[in-house]
């Protein structure tokens, strides 16, 4: 019985994470995403951070992962301190990650995927995630 409901809620987590691919809005960035990078660090003039932040905004990303916090999934700041230092190759590891899902790399929550991404937005959003590493 634990089984069935553990199974159940962890399927509806994956469909609430799920990019249903149908979102075609041109609204502004979220207020949320800008205020979560602190201060004393300007990043507002870069173009990746820019680039990526409206990316970021415009998908679902922000229904499992917050700036400074953990929710589903783990916060952009932990993904930036544990991958901003590797080589250049990782930025195209994520963007798939990104695109086709993937698991066990922090915790039994699987990434969802998001196919209708483009390889090239998707390296955009790593990039701005890749920025906020402390």
């Amino acid at each position: 019985m634990k089984k069935i409901i553990l199974s159940f809620g962890l399927g509806l987590l994956l469909i609430s994470c799920g990019d249903s691919g149908d979102k075609k809005t041109t609204e502004e960035p979220k207020e949320e995403a800008k205020t979560d990078v602190p201060a004393t660090t300007d990043l507002s003039s870069n173009p990746d951070y820019q680039t990526g932040l409206g990316l970021i905004a415009k998908s679902d990303c922000l229904t499992c992962h917050k700036v400074d916090e953990a929710l589903i999934g783990p916060s952009y700041r932990d993904v930036a301190n544990k991958y901003a230092s590797l080589s250049d190759t990782i930025v195209t590891h994520l963007a798939g990650k990104i695109i086709n899902g993937g698991s066990g790399v922090w915790g039994e929550v699987a990434m969802t995927a998001h196919p209708t991404v483009s390889q090239e937005d998707a390296k955009a959003m790593v990039k701005y995630v890749l920025l906020l590493k402390k």
